[in-house]
């Protein structure tokens, strides 16, 4: 990589990622303990900064921890980890009274001063406690603060890590080789343990709610590390992103919690209540394919989200930010449609992680998008995300110092899973040369925009494998222009490999479950298997060791 003079820093724990799970564990941690907390952009750059809807936590009277996990199920279509998603929604209320004791201002009820609750997809009751319409936005200002103000925590913002250190064996993560963007410096922050929180990989597609360094870079990392990722084909492309040439805002699942109500823009016909009996509240799922469907028929590109029958003063009221960026953009919504598309929104799968936080790695943690824990099964219930970011950061942080007393480490366990055959290449003759036809002057320059639309194109909402397997050979023949000798391989062309080896993976991921599940929906395989199984990729290492084996 071109650049100048390395350096080195030490440090008790490096924590990769400055979102909501990274906070959390790094405000956590004993006050003892050197945390130094790095962020590829600056602080706001994370998806927590932008989630509107809110944490789900079962607090209400009519309500059960229970009841949570049984919505969590249903949504996950069987791919739910039962014991890891009981231990984390049980947390849910020590989740958000943390977050009260941080001061976020979450909204309350009048006069009796509650923590107000709203509903989304896939809850049976309300149980989504937020701050206005902006909860990532307050949660994160706060967390932020507090961290400034710690004296055992060191916030570096602009700092790209770019692959973890590990003992000879590969077997122990022994800190981070990172980029400090404003020096170009390359920085080696040595550290006795790292906690991975750099988020999910929204930004492999043309249409993403997620900021833009959001590329899944750590589940590359930590891949290229030693551990197996899980479930990558699962992507949670959200129902109603904003439609509108100047934006990409994510118009929040808590409108239709309210009433909001989906119509076809040609038709005006109310299309859910031919889809399913939850209507608008039905699983994200279910409606973001309800919604590709309209817009396959219409040929317009969206559908129109309308909440022009509630009272202008509850929505200026109840979604500030959203009626003020809409009305900014043209679009009234107490008395206009709102044109609403899915996006890409949530990765499902990730770093195999235990309920403790553990990786395959000691001495390697991992929580929030970037991890898998066996939470969100096939589709993630509405806000469950948030809230894994909390209970994981802070059990994390409270695992972490016995590991650091004891070195005591256990790697994470999948039941009922099947692995990925990385080494399946779909470079049939046919399938190449229609690849090859397709980009005879793409240029490397133009590589990344084009991955996106490939991607938008073939693993969207609806998959076929005949697209699935033409991607894997564009992709691969992309890699291929790549890691020609004559490249000069710089860190933004060595970033752009990896972003082209995760999508592969996710490639091989699609193409290799026969099934329709949840968020992952086959065209030529539209029913779902008996069995709900893992899937899971193996790194290199451990490739190359059970070949050797066998």
């Amino acid at each position: 990589m071109n650049h100048q003079l390395s350096t080195a820093l030490t440090t008790d724990v490096l924590i990769i990622g400055s979102g909501l799970a990274g906070l959390s564990a790094a405000l956590s941690l004993p006050k003892s303990l050197r945390v130094t907390v790095i962020s590829k952009g600056g602080f706001q750059d994370c998806s927590s900064h932008y989630a509107q809807g809110g944490i789900a936590a079962s607090i209400a009277d009519n309500d059960s921890a229970s009841a949570h996990l049984n919505d969590t199920l249903v949504a996950g279509a069987g791919l739910c980890d039962i014991k890891s998603s009981a231990k984390l929604i049980n947390q849910g209320r020590a989740a958000i009274d943390w977050l009260c004791q941080q001061g976020v201002p979450f909204t309350k009820t009048q006069p009796d001063n509650q923590l107000h609750l709203t509903q989304e997809g896939g809850h049976h009751c309300r149980r989504i406690v937020h701050a206005e319409d902006t909860t990532g936005f307050h949660i994160m200002k706060t967390l932020i603060a507090n961290a400034k103000s710690a004296s055992n925590i060191t916030l570096l913002p602009y700092h790209d890590a770019i692959k973890l250190q590990t003992d000879n064996a590969g077997s122990v993560c022994l800190g981070a080789a990172v980029v400090d963007h404003k020096s170009d410096q390359q920085i080696n922050i040595q550290s006795q343990a790292v906690v991975l929180a750099s988020g999910g990989m929204g930004q492999l597609f043309s249409r993403a709610s997620a900021p833009d360094i959001c590329l899944g870079d750590g589940m590359m990392m930590a891949f290229d590390a030693g551990c197996r990722l899980a479930n990558l084909e699962f992507i949670r492309f959200h129902p109603t992103g904003l439609y509108h040439k100047n934006s990409n805002f994510l118009i929040s699942e808590a409108l239709r919690g309210e009433g909001g109500r989906l119509y076809c823009p040609v038709t005006h016909q109310r299309f859910m209540a031919d889809i399913d009996p939850r209507l608008e509240l039905a699983p994200r799922d279910i409606v973001a394919r309800a919604i590709a469907q309209q817009i396959a028929k219409n040929g317009l590109g969206f559908v129109n989200l309308d909440m022009s029958h509630l009272p202008k003063p509850f929505l200026q009221r109840h979604f500030p930010k959203i009626y003020q960026t809409l009305f900014a953009l043209g679009i009234d919504m107490s008395c206009q449609p709102i044109p609403v598309a899915p996006t890409a929104h949530y990765s499902y799968g990730g770093v195999v992680t235990s309920p403790e936080g553990h990786t395959d790695i000691a001495g390697l943690f991992a929580a929030g998008e970037v991890a898998y824990t066996g939470l969100h099964g096939a589709n993630r219930l509405a806000s469950n995300s948030l809230l894994e970011c909390v209970v994981m950061g802070r059990r994390i942080a409270e695992n972490l110092p016995s590991y650091l007393a004891q070195k005591y480490w256990s790697a994470p366990i999948i039941e009922h899973a099947f692995v990925i055959d990385t080494n399946i290449s779909s470079d049939s003759q046919s399938a190449f040369q229609a690849s090859n036809a397709l980009n005879q002057t793409v240029f490397l320059d133009d590589i990344a925009k084009s991955l996106k639309q490939l991607m938008t194109e073939h693993l969207k909402i609806v998959r076929h494998g005949d697209s699935l397997s033409l991607t894997l050979a564009q992709i691969q023949h992309w890699i291929a222009l790549i890691t020609t000798p004559n490249n000069n391989e710089d860190l933004t062309t060595w970033q752009l490999l990896r972003q082209l080896q995760l999508a592969r993976l996710v490639a091989l991921s699609a193409l290799q479950r026969c099934e329709s599940r949840g968020g992952h929906y086959r065209a030529d395989f539209p029913t779902t298997n008996k069995q709900a199984l893992v899937s899971i990729i193996q790194p290199q290492s451990k490739q190359t060791a059970n070949s050797k084996a066998a």
